[in-house]
């Protein structure tokens, strides 16, 4: 993502039906998404946008971890609301997971943590392969809830580990 994907982010980020299921809230300006895009995204090693015809509709990033994490990563995406049950983010996903573990060879396991109440994104990540694990209980403290996150996972095919 580079800067000029700005006012695209926005149309995304300004929508209270996708940012319900992120960590962040609802953008309300310009500066506020110029300031995510600075602490969050330029800093991030690997955070690509989802586009159509030059528009910045979406994003998808892979988090690692370090010391006794450095073997997982965890995928995350967002996609504007008007291209939801589409298939843009099952083929995002696909493409990432075909190319993830090749170009950072460290990583065995990709994870992927899901509200339980979203169920789209649960069929996107089966689709793709993903093995539902487990249901981590109030995993998490959201805009006031605590909520419950599944766990999802893909292996690396590499036969040396």
């Amino acid at each position: 993502m580079v800067l000029s994907d700005i006012d695209d982010f926005l149309v995304w980020t300004t929508d209270d039906r996708l940012s319900h299921f992120c960590g962040y809230n609802t953008f309300t300006s310009k500066d506020q998404a110029l300031d995510y895009f600075k602490t969050i995204v330029e800093p991030h090693p690997w955070f690509r946008v989802i586009c159509i015809d030059n528009w910045a509709i979406g994003s998808i990033s892979v988090t690692t971890d370090t010391g006794l994490g450095m073997c997982r990563g965890e995928i995350g995406c967002a996609l504007g609301y008007k291209y939801w049950g589409k298939g843009i983010v099952t083929m995002a996903v696909k493409i990432v997971i075909s190319i993830i573990f090749d170009e950072m060879p460290e990583l065995k396991r990709i994870e992927a943590l899901v509200y339980v109440e979203n169920k789209g994104s649960q069929r996107v990540l089966e689709k793709v392969g993903f093995q539902r694990e487990f249901v981590l209980r109030k995993y998490v403290h959201l805009k006031g809830k605590f909520l419950d996150i599944v766990m999802y996972s893909v292996l690396s095919s590499d036969p040396c580990t």
